[in-house]
């Protein structure tokens, strides 16, 4: 099955490059088929299979020879790997592998939709939302609802589950929307958007409340890293620049230096969606492993 699963995914992951490209400029993603980006042309099926394709074109489009970004081939193959990872993630269980492929197509689609277009589209948040919920009632979704409701009686499960989702999203959206307005309020600007809101939403349904905290710790953890080394970055470029072109003391063109690169944040949009969704990814994975591992040091 899990060959069966990688393929199923390799598939979904072509589907999904149309979706990244299509979504955000408003395009259907069922019509029309699929086509070069830079001369329109249709793209043969025999030019469409997933992977091999591209590194049979060596990248670029049979007839007018433009380069075709590897993004494609990356997308597909990310796509077919967690595919099939899902099946060995679920125990045998045909409902919890499904839930893993369609969480794991979704956070791929955003992941690679923000962090080319700075967007996230509604096509997959919302749907993603509802999805995420619906998989409550069918596959188990940890969290604290039931040492909450047990107290008031025997319940199902199940209840447990939606609980643990609902609460979930209810808290991703929540946290992320007050962070917003805290950070509008001292700033006064826009420090996320609301299609980040719709993202921990759609990663609380599907993960439930206490793997939503360890998705916010990491994608935080992970956010602070790029910002420092993209300072850093630019820091030692525009130092570099000062140094080549201007006479002036050391210490002050390190200082005009890092006050340069401070300034980049106050107009680069940096798309957070993306280290919330590679901390999504793997927390579902991976997550309640480490959760146990670490509350077991304590025992």
């Amino acid at each position: 099955m899990t060959v069966e699963f990688f393929v199923f995914g390799l598939v979904f992951g072509s589907f999904l490059n149309v979706c990244i490209y299509r979504m955000p400029r408003g395009l259907s993603v069922v019509r029309p088929r699929s086509a070069c980006p830079s001369c329109h042309s249709p793209i043969a099926a025999y030019d469409n299979l997933p992977i091999l394709s591209w590194l049979i074109l060596r990248g670029r489009c049979r007839r007018c020879k433009a380069r075709i970004s590897p993004r494609y081939a990356m997308v597909e193959l990310l796509t077919g790997l967690f595919f099939a990872l899902s099946w060995l993630a679920s125990a045998g269980s045909i409902v919890l592998a499904v839930k893993y492929c369609v969480f794991s197509f979704l956070l791929i689609g955003l992941i690679f939709t923000d962090a080319e277009t700075k967007l996230l589209p509604d096509l997959l948040t919302k749907p993603g939302i509802g999805l995420g919920i619906v998989f409550s009632f069918f596959a188990p979704v940890e969290g604290p609802a039931e040492w909450l409701l047990s107290r008031w009686g025997t319940f199902d499960d199940r209840v447990f589950w939606v609980v643990n989702s609902v609460t979930g999203a209810v808290f991703g959206a929540a946290f992320i929307l007050g962070v917003a307005m805290l950070y509008k309020v001292l700033r006064n600007i826009e420090g996320m958007g609301m299609g980040d809101v719709k993202l921990m939403a759609l990663i609380g349904a599907f993960l439930g409340i206490k793997l939503t905290l360890l998705v916010l710790l990491f994608g935080s953890v992970i956010g602070s890293v790029f910002g420092v080394v993209l300072m850093l970055t630019v820091w030692r470029k525009r130092l570099a620049r000062r140094r080549s072109r201007i006479e002036e003391p050391a210490g002050m063109a390190r200082a005009q230096a890092w006050y340069s690169a401070r300034l980049i944040f106050r107009h680069l949009e940096i798309p957070f969606g993306v280290f919330l969704g590679t901390a999504a990814m793997f927390a579902a994975f991976w997550g309640m492993p480490l959760i146990r591992w670490y509350f077991g040091l304590y025992q």
